[in-house]
């Protein structure tokens, strides 16, 4: 059976902010991959001091674990993302977006607290094949 993701909102359902799904059905995955946070460093521990370029590197992580798994953007059913301010919802959609490419996983944004005080943005992600 092929991987079949299908972008679902239930009528009655609030309206939505940006470009995404209530919910995603998954049918004919035979393998998950549960993404742990990526952080936005480098592989040479470095770290960019602007928004953008946090959020370039977190999803440039994002795709180095799936690729790992021998999986693409494509693969991704659910996204979360930690932001440490909510004045970067705006240019956190834009880099989604971009890095998405008209995709759509289930999103979370949640404003909140990080664990390195530099950290602006982490994502977590689920994909399946």
């Amino acid at each position: 059976m092929t991987l079949s993701l299908k972008p679902l909102t239930g009528d009655g359902s609030p309206p939505v902010e940006g470009s995404y799904p209530q919910a995603v059905e998954v049918t004919g995955a035979t393998r998950w991959l549960f993404l742990s946070g990526q952080i936005p460093v480098t592989p040479d521990g470095s770290l960019a001091t602007d928004f953008r370029g946090q959020c370039d590197q977190v999803w440039a992580n994002v795709e180095t674990q799936l690729v790992a798994a021998g999986m693409t953007m494509d693969n991704l059913v659910k996204v979360t993302t930690f932001l440490a301010d909510r004045r970067h919802a705006l240019e956190n959609r834009e880099a989604r977006l971009k890095w998405l490419a008209g995709r759509q996983p289930a999103l979370t944004v949640i404003v909140t607290g990080l664990f390195e005080a530099g950290w602006m943005v982490e994502i977590e992600a689920v994909a399946a094949g």
